[in-house]
């Protein structure tokens, strides 16, 4: 089975994120989804198969779904033609099927865009020190993986490297304005509600979420990636239990995993066994397709 862990392309590197590789192309990138897997915002030293396809055409689903509430990057996942628009990327073909998105370039807004939904996570992690979550004040007595009361919107700083931090909202809006604040917290909360009640139908719940916004000729608009298992929390309908750690359909059967070693969370992280590569994989198969309703080639 192919893994991508790398890509190289005839094309200047814009960007090499933790699991994306983003080339730059006059005024669009081209992004390109890769097998790498990354926890505690540390790259694994290996991968999880298909995990780059099932990411990208999930993500296009999402971004098509959600367009009424906001325009988002998204050109094209045509491979053909993205070459038609590259010519370039004639004869990599390979690389590209399944696992590129052709996107307008934007001026990113340095905010991680968090909406919770149910107590998990850090937030739990949070709640149980403090009562509240990033400024939050919630009612005493929750357990873990609860429905809130309200969705809440969470905000993070977004790193270049190393660790994103909570934030408040005040200070959000210290950091970007209140006008733009406002917008992509609004945006934020539609896009959860809208994809939370659809998922709902699928049997799947999204406990929560992030999204990452830039500006576009004065507009504010959704890109990179959305409600993908590396992006949010997906917890199985049928098994949900207030009260305990859910099963999921993304990667915090990765995080569970690394959890139980003896391991600071920092670089170099431990190769992931056979066994956790698999069953991660079997995860997000079976997210992309209660999600979508089409099965994975």
């Amino acid at each position: 089975m192919q893994i991508v862990m790398e890509t190289k392309l005839p094309l200047k590197l814009f960007r090499k994120g933790k699991v994306r590789d983003v080339y730059e192309y006059n005024d669009m990138l081209l992004i390109i989804a890769t097998d790498r897997i990354s926890a505690f915002d540390v790259i694994m030293p290996n991968g999880i198969p298909s995990k780059g396809e099932i990411l990208n055409t999930l993500s296009a689903f999402w971004f098509e779904l959600t367009k009424d509430i906001v325009k988002n990057h998204v050109i094209t996942t045509d491979t053909k033609e993205i070459i038609r628009m590259i010519p370039e990327l004639k004869g990599t073909e390979e690389i590209l099927t399944g696992r590129s998105m052709l996107v307008k370039k934007t001026k990113l807004i340095k905010i991680e865009c968090v909406v919770r939904g149910y107590l998990a996570g850090s937030g739990w992690k949070e709640y149980n020190a403090k009562g509240s979550i990033c400024g939050f004040n919630l009612p005493s007595g929750l357990r873990e993986s609860q429905r809130l009361p309200f969705s809440i919107f969470t905000p993070s700083t977004k790193a270049d490297e190393g660790h994103d931090m909570n934030i408040s909202e005040a200070e959000m809006l210290e950091i970007i304005g209140e006008k733009i604040g406002s917008e992509i917290k609004e945006k934020s909360l539609k896009l959860y509600e809208k994809a939370r009640a659809y998922a709902g139908e699928k049997g799947i719940i999204i406990a929560d979420t992030k999204f990452e916004f830039g500006i576009l000729n004065d507009e504010i608009i959704l890109i990179d990636e959305i409600f993908t298992p590396d992006s949010s929390r997906f917890w199985s309908e049928d098994t949900y239990t207030p009260g305990r750690s859910q099963d999921s359909f993304d990667k915090q059967y990765v995080r569970d995993y690394l959890e139980s070693l003896n391991w600071d969370k920092n670089p170099p992280a431990p190769v992931l066994p056979e066994e956790v590569v698999k069953n991660t994989r079997k995860k997000y198969i079976e997210a992309y397709e209660k999600l979508t309703g089409r099965k994975f080639a």
